[in-house]
C-alpha cells in the first residue's frame, strides 16, 4: 500500500471550500488562484481515494465522506494551532481564576463549541461560566462588568461607544429558497428579484434590523409572511415553499438542512456582511483568563483564513 501524503495546506483549502461552498469564494478568501485550489482538492481526493465534493454549476456540495472528513480536518487544524500556541506560550497552563463568556443563542452553536473546548484544554485552571442572552442584555452585562467577553453579531451594537470589538469572521448574505423555486434557476439574484417574493424573517441577533436597512436603502418593501426567532422555522417554511429568506452565510449548513429542498443563491447587489466577533468593555483591564481567551479566538480565526 502506498503511503499517503496529505498536507496541512490541503486541509485548510478543503475547509475553506466546504465553508464557502464555492471554489471562487474560497480562492478570494485565501487569496490564491482558483486553479491552484482546484488542483489541491483533486490531489487530496486522489490521496484519500474518495470524492469529497459533488461539483455542479451551482457550487460545491459535500458528499457524506466530505462531511465526515470536514470534522477531522478541523480537528487537525486546531491541533496544529494548539501545538504552536503551547510551544510559544508555556504560561497558558498556569492561568487560573474565572472567565465569564457571553453568547447569543444564534451564534453559540456555530462559534463557541470548538473555541471553548480548546480554551479548556489550554487553561485547565480557569473556571468558565457561559451566559446565553439577547444582544441588548449581553451589552448591558458587558458594560456592568458581569461578563468578561462575549461572542456575538457585532455589526449593529446598541452601545458601540462603550465597547471594544474584534471581528472574527465576516459572513455574506445569501438568499435561501426552495430548490424548485423559479428563482433557483439563476446563479445570482438581485434584491429586486427577492422583493417580489414573500419573506420569512429571522428576528435574532439584530439580523432583521440590518436587512431592514438594506431594503430601505434600495427603496424596496417586500411582503413579510412571518417574523420568527426560530432558525428551524425559517428552514422549514423555506423548504416547504412558503417564502424565501435572506440570511448570513454562516447559518447555511447543508448538513443541517434538507439539502434537496433548500438551496442558497448569492446576491448581486452590495449588501453589508454580518460580522461575528469578540466584544468586551472599553477601558476595562482584561483579566489574564479573558486575554488568553481573546488571543486564542484571534489565532483560531487566523488559522481558518490561512
Amino acid at each position: 500500500m502506498n503511503q499517503r501524503h496529505v498536507t496541512l495546506r490541503q486541509f485548510r483549502y478543503f475547509v475553506a471550500v466546504a465553508e464557502t461552498g464555492s471554489v471562487a469564494a474560497a480562492s478570494r478568501m485565501l487569496a490564491i488562484a482558483q486553479s491552484a485550489l482546484t488542483k489541491s482538492l483533486g490531489e487530496l481526493e486522489s490521496e484519500l481515494g474518495s470524492a469529497l465534493f459533488v461539483r455542479s454549476s451551482r457550487g460545491m456540495t459535500l458528499t457524506p465522506q466530505g462531511h465526515r472528513f470536514l470534522g477531522s480536518a478541523r480537528k487537525v487544524i486546531g491541533a496544529v494551532a494548539d501545538a504552536v500556541r503551547l510551544h510559544a506560550e508555556e504560561t497558558s497552563a498556569g492561568v487560573t481564576g474565572t472567565l465569564s463568556i457571553g453568547v447569543t443563542s444564534l451564534v453559540a452553536g456555530y462559534y463557541l463549541s470548538e473555541l471553548l473546548s480548546r480554551f479548556r484544554r489550554l487553561c485547565p485552571g480557569v473556571q468558565v461560566l457561559v451566559t446565553e442572552e439577547t444582544p441588548p442584555f449581553l451589552e448591558h452585562l458587558l458594560i456592568n462588568g458581569e461578563v468578561d467577553v462575549a461572542i456575538m453579531v457585532c455589526s449593529a451594537l446598541g452601545e458601540p461607544q462603550a465597547l471594544l470589538v474584534e471581528v472574527l469572521t465576516r459572513s455574506a448574505n445569501r438568499v435561501w429558497l426552495p430548490s424548485n423555486h423559479v428563482l433557483a434557476e439563476q446563479e445570482e439574484l438581485t434584491l429586486a428579484d427577492c422583493a417580489t417574493q414573500d419573506q420569512v424573517v429571522l428576528e435574532a441577533d439584530r439580523i432583521d434590523e440590518l436587512m431592514a436597512r438594506v431594503w430601505a436603502r434600495h427603496y424596496l418593501k417586500p411582503h413579510v409572511l412571518l417574523r420568527t426567532s426560530s432558525l428551524e422555522a425559517v428552514r422549514s417554511l423555506v423548504g416547504a415553499g412558503a417564502g424565501i429568506a435572506v440570511l448570513p452565510d454562516f447559518l447555511y449548513r447543508p448538513w443541517t438542512l434538507d439539502a434537496e429542498h433548500v438551496e442558497a443563491r448569492a446576491l448581486r447587489d452590495e449588501v453589508p456582511t454580518v460580522d461575528v466577533g469578540l466584544v468586551w468593555r472599553r477601558g476595562s483591564g482584561l483579566k489574564p483568563a479573558a486575554q488568553e481567551f481573546i488571543d486564542l479566538a484571534r489565532e483560531q480565526s487566523r488559522s481558518r483564513r490561512a
